[in-house]
């Protein structure tokens, strides 16, 4: 079965200044590789028929030029017309954006996760169900569920509940945003950006979405990172380093 792959990478991370002033995030190294490569390696695994790098005027040349480095083929960067985060349509507009003339089941990633977990099991999970996708990662701690959105899921793997930022977590397993979207259920991006419901929170989406139809949870092994601030950033760099050391 064939793909598009979508990474989302247009954001400005400020919370990661000044290392990311003038680098997007997704390039910052982790134990010496840039995280965007953990990404695409794993990506390449699963069969894509095309990746898109979704990102902003502003590190556009940033990402061609690693690309045409890396060796890294069949990825083409799409930028929307941004140069600073105060222009920027947000990550759920730009999917839409992209995904309104795809035609293919899209697998769809943010450029700031980092995982250990291959996505084969995955795709089998949404071969099997055919419906919207979504991996899961228990966080083991309900202070720190608060930061994403907590997900229930019923004994067959379907969400029951989503929540994005929940005050009080009743649990602590959480969505990342690395999803697996069918075909059908691409136009549901445009419509929710349509209705003004939000454009830069990935996780509002997937909220919403499981209000319109079956979405299914899949519980991510291993260990699992969203970049998102110089602590999380240090945590990955660590681990990846030892395991490096490793052999």
């Amino acid at each position: 079965m064939g793909f598009v792959a979508v990474v989302l990478a247009g954001g400005y991370a400020k919370r990661l200044w000044p290392l990311t002033r003038d680098k997007p995030k997704p390039l910052l190294p982790v134990a010496g590789k840039p995280i965007l490569a953990y990404i695409l390696e794993k990506v390449l695994r699963v069969g894509v028929n095309r990746i898109i790098l979704s990102t902003n005027l502003r590190f556009r040349s940033d990402f061609e030029g690693w690309l045409n480095r890396s060796g890294f083929v069949r990825v083409e960067v799409v930028a929307d017309r941004s140069r600073r985060e105060e222009e920027k349509p947000g990550a759920v507009k730009a999917l839409a954006e992209i995904t309104k003339n795809i035609k293919d089941d899209c697998l769809i990633l943010a450029g700031d996760n980092i995982f250990t977990s291959g996505l084969e099991d995955m795709v089998k999970v949404f071969s099997r169900v055919y419906a919207p996708l979504i991996a899961v990662y228990d966080v083991g701690d309900f202070e720190l569920a608060k930061r994403y959105s907590t997900v229930t899921l019923d004994s067959e793997g379907r969400i029951v509940e989503f929540v994005e930022k929940p005050e009080k977590p009743k649990t602590t397993l959480i969505g990342t945003c690395i999803y697996i979207l069918p075909a059908k259920t691409l136009p549901r991006i445009g419509e929710y950006i349509d209705k003004g419901l939000g454009r830069d929170e990935p996780g509002r989406f997937i909220q919403w979405l499981c209000k319109q139809e079956t979405v299914y949870g899949y519980r991510l092994e291993g260990e699992w990172w969203d970049i998102g601030n110089i602590e999380t950033y240090r945590d990955a760099d660590k681990y990846f380093s030892k395991l490096l050391s490793k052999g």
